[in-house]
């Protein structure tokens, strides 16, 4: 019988592309999300079920009817500058919403639970490359949602029979678009879709800030690509089933590329020159932030192996591309 994977938010981002490569390495895979951003989603290797990790009644219908064997947790809002406006909403989704699905699985007695946490924990940067025992001191409401519900998984851990997983994403990035997955965010927030798509329609970029302590004086992160991160959730939940302890990793590269970089890359694989705009930059944006992957390379076997920048902004492009054509052949239909 195929071991059955709860999880929320799979039919977003990151949490579709780990579902489709545990569907496709035999899971009965489960998948609990509200649609929040109206993303497409019709593929039939899961089981998709519409509702919200709040409702206490669909949860309990979904572990009395499925033999749930771990829990999977990406459902949340991940808009840094919209939490700093509105912390209530991510509070009340982030961290709330979390408790009751922790509440639900010590009831059903599900002790395996991975939750996609961010280095948005981390804050300011005092030392590069950031390892997993640097201070944690968020520098915002998404962050400081982050940090709560590692905080409550080490408690209910120390309390119950269960063990978790928490890996800190850095940016994640890319697309599996042979799959049709990718990258669908209402509004889109991240630099490498924005700037594809500024390429593709010939609108204008934002750069924010080119007077950093970096190389080319644009802000330096740690990329990694989408298929990257579906590989370290399937690596976690080996690691629990072989009866690992709880933990938490980075995932990420190790090294870094700047915006300057990202862009140039883009132009080169989009063929497009971009029209940039230099503006200030944004409050709390560090000049570098760069993970060590150590600890998951050691404790998971992970290592990062798709995230070439060329091949991740290769592979977002072509997402990019099916889903212009996709909408307009969609409004062809409806005329």
């Amino acid at each position: 019988m195929k071991e059955s994977i709860l999880i929320t938010g799979g039919a977003g981002y990151i949490g579709s592309h780990t579902a489709y490569l545990l569907a496709q390495k035999g899971y009965h895979v489960i998948i609990l999300d509200d649609f929040y951003y109206k993303q497409p989603f019709n593929h039939s290797w899961a089981t998709v079920i519409k509702g919200n990790v709040c409702d206490d009644h669909l949860l309990d219908k979904i572990f009395s009817q499925f033999s749930i064997n771990a829990i999977m947790h990406f459902a949340g809002f991940i808009a840094v500058g919209e939490s700093v406006q509105n912390p209530f909403k991510y509070y009340d989704n982030n961290v709330v919403n979390t408790l009751t699905l922790l509440k639900k699985a010590i009831q059903y007695k599900i002790n395996k639970f991975i939750f996609s946490s961010s280095a948005a924990v981390y804050g300011l940067p005092d030392q590069l490359p950031l390892k997993e025992d640097h201070k944690t001191l968020p520098v915002n409401a998404y962050g400081n949602t982050k940090l709560v519900v590692e905080y409550l998984l080490s408690d209910v851990a120390r309390a119950y029979d269960f063990k978790f997983v928490a890996l800190r994403y850095f940016n994640a990035c890319g697309a599996e678009f042979h799959h049709g997955l990718g990258e669908y965010h209402q509004p889109e927030t991240h630099i490498i879709p924005l700037a594809i798509r500024a390429a593709m329609s010939g609108k204008e970029f934002k750069i924010f800030g080119n007077d950093y302590d970096t190389p080319d004086q644009t802000c330096i992160r740690d990329y990694l690509h989408v298929a990257d991160l579906a590989l370290a959730h399937e690596a976690a939940l080996n690691y629990l089933k072989q009866g690992g302890l709880s933990e938490i990793f980075n995932l990420g590269t190790g090294r870094g590329y700047s915006v300057k970089e990202i862009l140039t890359t883009v132009e080169k694989v989009c063929g497009q020159k971009l029209q940039i705009k230099i503006c200030e930059r944004r409050e709390g944006d560090p000049a570098i932030l760069i993970a060590d992957p150590a600890k998951a390379q050691k404790y998971l076997g992970w290592n990062a192996k798709n995230s070439h920048l060329e091949k991740i902004i290769s592979d977002a492009y072509q997402f990019e591309r099916l889903s212009h054509r996709e909408s307009h052949l969609s409004k062809e239909a409806i005329i």
